[in-house]
């Protein structure tokens, strides 16, 4: 049974899904540039500005707090404004923080950091909503396509900065700068596409009523739990594989093929949901490998660092591709995705911000990382159990069917868990 009775998905027209399609690529390829530039430029950021570890720690963690933060404004400027001219004003928030961020002083550096993650947060949110509303049928498939670009926006930037400023003759400024490049391309062609859009105005969002369903808060420790490790990859894998005796530039290596692999992950994952119309043996299985991938780096034979950051990588692949096609897949209609898109990254990078910062106490207190494997550990086996609860083949409640539940009895909605089963 479905979650209620709906009007079914309307396809967009050919022009207008590709053009959709184009802004979602184009976006997608500009959102984790800013994130994984950063880490390979952060000891010359450290000599040139002589700022300390812990302002390193706060330029690490500082976009990951503001993708929590400004994600919960996201469903209000949609609403206001519609997907494509949010998705594209992000674009312009993204070109105003990159220039910033290279202007060169610390002050710039940390305001050009938090516009940066303000405009990647809001996209983040925005284009679940936008795939759902567009591509209803095809979830999988398009929010693969939405990761890969994602992941191999980001292992390219990670792995041209450093040769881009020492072409350039500059530290850290000008290979933050030509980050904006990019940015200013998708720009001028997302202008173009915007014509083009497809779709009906957003709803009114009603954000209390997933506040109050079970699966939501499902869906938002999945996303959480799996943002925590990816960002502790992120800052503390090169350090990781440092302790192991690696030297600073195979790690650097090991970080960049570690990003690059995980497109292999997403990729898999809309082949995965095809086979599983239940996504929780998918998720299993994902958290083991990611467990089996942090094991090996840390404490396994020397011969099985490599083959561990290549697992650690398509696992993570794919766990953040499925946690994003979860929240499409848990939601019965755009404007609901989009709500629950919100609340599961609002609150779940909040959640993640925690992770490299626990990982980093743990590690001086311990001064081994012993005490930090032990908590990725735990980690895993808590999304393994999130995955388990968030991957059922149900949906949250639809707030469309709220707001019309004169038609609709509300009891349909509030079945076992508040959520009905799909089908």
């Amino acid at each position: 049974m479905s979650t209620g009775v709906q009007q079914a998905p309307v396809r967009p027209a050919g022009t207008a899904a590709v053009a959709t399609m184009v802004l979602i690529v184009l976006v997608a390829l500009a959102l984790r540039p800013p994130f994984t530039a950063v880490a390979p430029l952060l000891e010359a950021i450290q000599r040139d500005l002589g700022v300390s570890n812990t302002f390193a720690g706060v330029l690490t963690t500082l976009p990951v707090v503001c993708l929590g933060v400004f994600a919960f404004v996201a469903p209000t400027l949609r609403q206001r404004f519609g997907d494509e001219k949010v998705v594209v004003g992000c674009l312009v928030v993204l070109l105003v923080g990159n220039s910033l961020r290279a202007a060169g002083s610390t002050w710039t550096l940390l305001a050009g950091t938090v516009v940066v993650g303000a405009g990647i947060a809001v996209a983040n949110v925005a284009l679940p909503g936008l795939i759902k509303r567009d591509f209803p049928h095809n979830i999988p498939v398009i929010t693969a396509v939405y990761t890969v670009c994602l992941t191999l926006g980001g292992a390219f930037a990670a792995s041209i900065v450093v040769p881009v400023g020492t072409a350039l003759g500059s530290a850290w400024q000008a290979p933050l700068g030509v980050l904006a490049v990019p940015v200013l391309v998708a720009l001028v062609i997302s202008a173009f596409v915007l014509r083009r859009g497809s779709g009906a105005p957003p709803q009114p969002s009603r954000p209390g009523l997933l506040w109050r369903t079970p699966l939501a808060w499902q869906v938002t420790a999945f996303m959480g739990l799996q943002s925590a490790m990816a960002y502790v990859v992120f800052g503390w894998l090169p350090t990781m594989l440092q302790g192991r005796g690696m030297s600073a530039e195979l790690s650097g290596l090991a970080l960049g093929i570690q990003a690059a692999v995980q497109s292999i992950g997403s990729l898999a994952v809309p082949v995965l949901c095809r086979r599983f119309r239940d996504q929780r043996p998918i998720s299993t299985v994902l958290a083991i490998c990611i467990a089996l991938g942090f094991a090996g780096i840390l404490v396994g034979p020397a011969s099985g660092v490599w083959p561990s950051v290549i697992v650690l990588g398509v696992a993570q692949g794919a766990s953040f591709g499925l946690a994003l096609t979860v929240i499409g897949l848990r939601a019965p209609d755009s404007d609901t995705a989009a709500a629950l898109s919100g609340m599961a990254q609002g609150i779940g990078y909040l959640i993640a911000a925690t992770g490299p910062l626990l990982i980093g106490l743990l590690h001086d207190l311990a001064g081994t990382w012993t005490a930090p494997l032990a908590l990725l550990m735990a980690c895993c086996a808590a999304w393994l159990i999130s995955g388990l609860l968030a991957c059922r083949h149900r949906q949250v409640p639809s707030r469309a069917a709220r707001r019309s539940r004169h038609n609709t009895p509300v009891t349909r909605f509030h079945r076992g868990e508040t959520a009905g089963r799909v089908g």
